[in-house]
């Protein structure tokens, strides 16, 4: 039958179901999809911290959020057009989310007695009007999948579990996405087991042709693809792009890579993906705790490779006592912290910004060090490649500061030229470079103040390492109030004095009186907001840190220029609380630590109010 195709500039589209559902997966595989077709693309996957959390109930959902559109996107979308919901507990957990006149496939099977019961439905939704302010689509998806893989050799069990490759097909023929790379995939995913492969394709191929043939689905809808810089782009998560930054910073540096790492959500993805570039001079650790990943990555650093260490909150606080150590050490360290929902264990699987104060300030005695941090996915490859410039250039640690949003979170991304990239090389120390003949270990560069970097072994250099307090030059063990002062003051200096590019303003009219100052991954959130405000014509400016330590030089005179700063957080107001202290500027907070993102509306209608009474 003839389908009526419409053409769309945006779709936001949600798969919620049970964490066993495989909503991420499927979510994955539309976004691989729609990358495809080359449609800008920004995801939310948003799951439990459970490995199978309890079937049927609302802690229990996972959802996997794409939004994709023709033209250049900052966000995963405020609000769903469509919510796939496999289950009554998956539409109750997002049907709040849902604006009216969306759209809503539902997996009818699952809406029994027992499972509405579960969630507190009184009456079935489907049947007592509740819905009716939305486009509603009643889909036996699991009846349907079994009776496709009937005449396959497959349990009921396993022909079940295909129900998300039913709905994947449905979509994919409901948004006119490409088929092809999902069907390589599944041969691929389970190649070991092909009978598996059989009925995962057939499901795909019969919610396809579901779409094609049924009058439920009266319309097919297209969006073009998006106009982008010419180009290669892949389709990347924030923490695969950080694991690339690292294996190109260890090849332009020209030094091998050592990470030491301890499993954790959400950083346990970077341990994986550098684990697959052992070609490439990287080697990975999976240590016994946090405390001896941390050791083996500084080992490695004093060793002459490029140490790297991954963790979230809970483990940077482990780690505490090395990083010092390696700030003692004056050594090359990067400790990537992928942070999470606090304190404690807090929640694993969710995002936040909260380790900033632990970042700047967490650590004992007077140990600074340099902190940046990417704003999305794709810039967590080159927030990557800074840090590791400069804690090879200036002997420090660096920490880079993702979280849960970006770091599970997908957009395109257009690789990089190799001539893009930095040189990274450095020059170890091969002679002894004091008087007679001696060397002297802490004998400093005058314009970078780092000192000498001597690979163990080298003949002649040979030197004393340790916590205890260096003797200016020499690197002796030294108890010298003086020695101490001009030690701790000097090892400041150094981070203080790294040159970091000056913040940039987006302010188009050039009359805005109101700046919104924010930080990593809070960048996507704020600028669509702004885009909003400004598409009224309201007038508002923006600016975005990534070197936290040090700041931009002229970011005083910045925040000086304008009447009001306002700075988004998801957290209780640690930035805003370092520039009203640096700065002496009354900095506006607006904060939430509910585990999700900001949206951009949110964010638009409080800035709308702090306009008005401004």
């Amino acid at each position: 039958m003839s389908k009526q195709v419409r053409q769309l500039d945006r779709v936001v589209i949600r798969f919620a179901g049970d964490s066993g559902d495989g909503m991420q997966l499927t979510g994955d595989r539309f976004t691989s999809e729609t990358a495809q077709l080359g449609n800008d693309i920004s995801t939310l996957p948003n799951f439990p911290a459970e490995i199978r959390a309890p079937a049927g109930t609302l802690p229990g959902v996972s959802s996997f959020q794409v939004h994709f559109a023709d033209f250049d996107i900052l966000t995963p979308g405020d609000a769903p057009n469509v919510l796939v919901a496999m289950n009554p507990a998956a539409l109750k957990a997002n049907l709040p989310d849902l604006p009216r006149g969306a759209e809503i496939i539902v997996n009818t099977d699952e809406f029994t007695k027992r499972n509405l019961a579960k969630v507190g439905y009184a009456t079935n939704p489907l049947e007592d009007g509740s819905l009716n302010g939305y486009a509603l689509h009643p889909v036996a998806l699991t009846s349907m999948t079994i009776k496709a893989l009937e005449a396959l050799e497959v349990s009921k069990k396993d022909a079940e579990r295909a129900k998300n490759m039913f709905a994947l097909g449905l979509l994919s023929w409901m948004y006119s996405r490409p088929s092809e790379s999902t069907l390589d995939f599944l041969n691929r995913k389970f190649a070991s087991r092909p009978h598996l492969a059989q009925a995962n394709i057939a499901a795909f191929k019969a919610g396809w042709n579901f779409g094609e043939t049924t009058e439920d689905f009266a319309v097919r809808y297209e969006v073009k693809p998006a106009q982008m810089p010419p180009g290669t782009y892949r389709n990347i998560t924030g923490n695969v792009a950080l694991a690339l930054g690292v294996v190109a910073a260890g090849v332009r540096a020209k030094l091998p890579v050592f990470l030491g790492a301890y499993p954790i959500t959400p950083a346990s993805d970077v341990l994986h993906e550098l684990s697959k570039h052992k070609k490439f001079g990287v080697t990975t650790v999976q240590a016994e705790d946090e405390i001896a990943a941390v050791g083996v990555a500084l080992g490695a650093s004093y060793g002459g490779a490029l140490g790297v260490t991954t963790t979230s909150g809970p483990g940077v606080a482990l780690k505490g006592e090395t990083i010092s150590l390696a700030v003692a050490l004056e050594l090359p360290l990067l400790i990537i912290d992928v942070q999470r929902a606090g304190p404690s264990t807090g929640l694993p699987t969710k995002t936040e910004q909260a380790d900033l104060n632990m970042a700047l300030f967490g650590r004992h005695g007077e140990a600074p060090v340099a902190v940046i941090a990417p704003n999305s996915p794709s810039d967590c490859f080159y927030a990557a490649v800074e840090a590791a410039r400069i804690a090879l250039k200036y002997r420090t640690p660096v920490l880079l500061l993702s979280d849960g949003y970006i770091a599970n979170g997908s957009e395109p991304w257009r690789l990089p030229e190799i001539s893009e990239l930095p040189d990274l090389q450095v020059e170890f120390a091969t002679a002894p470079n004091g008087p007679d003949g001696q060397f002297l270990p802490y004998l400093r560069d005058p314009e970078t103040l780092a000192r000498p970097w001597a690979v163990p072994g080298t003949p002649g250099l040979e030197h004393r390492i340790g916590g205890l307090e260096k003797a200016d030059k020499t690197g002796d063990i030294s108890y010298d109030p003086a020695n101490h002062d001009f030690m701790v003051r000097t090892r400041a200096a150094r981070i203080e004095g790294i040159p970091v590019p000056d913040v940039e303003v987006d302010d188009p009219s050039d009359n805005a009186r109101i700046l919104v100052l924010g930080w990593g991954s809070t960048y996507g959130p704020i600028g669509a907001a702004c885009r909003a405000l400004r598409a009224r014509g309201i007038d508002i400016a923006q600016a975005h840190l990534r070197h936290l330590s040090p700041m931009p030089a002229n970011l005083g005179a910045v925040l000086k220029s304008y009447d009001k700063v306002v700075i988004p957080e998801m957290n209780l107001g640690q930035l805003a609380h370092v520039i009203r202290a640096r700065f002496l500027i009354d900095a506006i907070g607006y904060n939430q630590v509910r585990g999700l993102p900001f949206t951009a509306n949110e964010l638009e209608t409080m800035l709308e109010e702090v306009i008005k009474s401004a």
